[in-house]
């Protein structure tokens, strides 16, 4: 016995002579977290980006002060946690909130290295050990708590306008 296929054709407004443009998504006010980035260049990278696009959401443009001031410690931020953070096998995280009424972003890197990092002052022939010296003159304040499970959050808070801490 011969039984006839049917088939549904999924049929969109454009197609039925009508456009509907779809709403414009809301722009994400509250906090930002990404549970886990490689611990590798292009996950420290990709931190970056994407804080980036965040401080944009959050009306803080690409060339401002407080974009860039912003960028830069979560670039040092995720690179410590890249160089100095990475266990095999294991991720690290990237925590950003936005206060507007004090006027601070603050940004937070979790790794799961136990190690707590250490600011130094590096001698002027080394190319390296910069990152914390750069954060702490950057960043309002900054420091290291300790997680749920093994390892370290490591935060900054950056002053972006507003009434400063």
């Amino acid at each position: 016995m011969y039984r006839r296929r049917t088939c549904r054709r999924h049929v969109t407004s454009r197609q039925r002579g009508r456009h509907v443009s779809p709403p414009p998504p809301e722009p994400h006010v509250g906090p930002y977290a990404h549970p886990g980035f490689s611990a590798t260049r292009r996950g420290a990278r990709l931190a970056r980006l994407l804080a980036a696009h965040q401080l944009t959401e959050w009306s803080h443009p690409h060339g401002t002060e407080a974009h860039d001031t912003v960028v830069l410690v979560v670039a040092e931020l995720a690179t410590n946690a890249v160089l100095h953070g990475h266990v095999p096998g294991r991720d690290f995280a990237l925590s950003l909130s936005h206060d507007e009424s004090r006027g601070t972003v603050r940004i937070e890197v979790t790794d799961t290295h136990p190690a707590q990092p250490t600011q130094r002052t590096p001698s002027t022939d080394e190319n390296g050990g910069r990152g914390l010296l750069l954060v702490d003159a950057l960043a309002a304040d900054w420091g290291v708590q300790d997680r749920l499970g093994p390892g370290k959050t490591v935060w900054a808070e950056c002053v972006t306008g507003g009434s400063p801490i």
